[in-house]
């Protein structure tokens, strides 16, 4: 048997002396695909190991009693698959976007469905766990699948930048200053298996939904559900899903720390707290990253002015402080709430 990480240790001393079991509220996590696959060179073996240390936040909320919802991210993934598609184009079909969304929603939920369930039986606490492949309602006419914005895959070398480029494919330089291949990423509408997540829920069964961003769909007149090819950004769909099951917490969990006022200048500082007009003013003024930090700010807007409940930014490591109010950015729709 495994060690527990030290990411887990905390949590699971909690579960060892932990209290009540009551139901404490629903709190859906956003976890970047990032923090499973972190480096270039990744191998499924080391994403099994990322994804065992990055749950010691969902840990904690599950000993406390929460219901939670983890919607993750896949950007590193399925940029791995489209390479894998490309480079196999003549020896098999190619699939579309869309299908390898929902490929990797269900190999990335067996992931993280089995590293919990192996974390929650060491600390006795039983839950059940369910993965649902989801799919997401967009507007097919959404302007933003014709102007690619939405990072996908790793750190792209000059050669295969300018050989994407050729074949028509989209080329961003990230807030890293890497060069990343973009696709079109519709604004989520609904969340399509919402019922269902929703009972899973209430019967206090931890769900990973949304994997991915869900697989974008819309209703063709004619043929009914249809796929598009395009990627929807996850915290996008994790603020829609946690406004629609009732949460009174959406964590979103990245690799900074927290939002931070100057990005990248010497004068950078992080903000502990922010209303959502505060965030929205800063957004508005440019002051986050597209493809990166911005989507995050309006997710948590989103969800803080609808719910009246918080949204907290934070990395990963810092997750259980921020759940406490010792880490991260808070943003509540008043400064009276935070």
């Amino acid at each position: 048997m495994r060690r527990p990480t030290p990411a887990l240790a905390h949590g699971l001393r909690r579960a060892r002396t932990s209290g009540s079991g009551e139901h404490a509220g629903t709190a859906v996590i956003a976890l970047g695909g990032n923090a499973l696959a972190p480096s270039q060179d990744c191998t499924i073996y080391d994403q099994f190991r990322h994804t065992r240390a990055s749950l010691g936040p969902i840990v904690e909320l599950a000993v406390d009693g929460w219901n939670v919802c983890i919607v993750h991210g896949n950007g590193p993934q399925v940029g791995d698959e489209l390479v894998r598609n490309e480079l196999a184009r003549y020896d098999a079909p190619p699939l579309p976007l869309g299908v390898l969304v929902a490929a990797t929603a269900g190999w990335i939920g067996y992931m993280i469905q089995q590293s919990l369930e192996n974390a929650l039986r060491r600390a006795s606490v039983p839950r059940d766990i369910a993965t649902v492949v989801t799919q997401v309602e967009v507007d097919p006419k959404d302007p933003a699948l014709l102007e690619p914005t939405k990072f996908i895959g790793r750190e792209l070398e000059p050669d295969r930048t300018s050989e994407l480029e050729r074949e028509g494919h989209h080329v961003r330089i990230d807030g890293r200053g890497r060069a990343r291949r973009v696709v079109g990423s519709p604004r989520p509408l609904a969340i399509h298996e919402l019922p269902t997540i929703k009972r899973l829920l209430d019967a206090g069964t931890i769900v990973i939904a949304g994997g991915g961003g869900g697989a974008p769909i819309y209703d063709d007149p004619q043929l009914g559900w249809e796929g598009v090819d395009a990627v929807v950004d996850k915290d996008l769909v994790a603020a829609v899903l946690a406004r629609d099951v009732g949460a009174q917490l959406l964590l979103i969990l990245t690799d900074v720390d927290a939002v931070y006022a100057d990005w990248g200048t010497p004068t950078q500082r992080p903000l502990p707290r922010l209303t959502t007009d505060e965030a929205e003013k800063m957004d508005r003024a440019g002051a986050f990253g597209e493809g990166s930090m911005a989507p995050k700010i309006r997710a948590a807007v989103d969800f803080a002015r609808r719910t009246r409940g918080r949204a907290i930014i934070t990395a990963l490591s810092r997750g259980r402080e921020a759940v406490r109010g010792e880490a991260g950015t808070t943003i509540t729709a008043t400064a009276e709430n935070a």
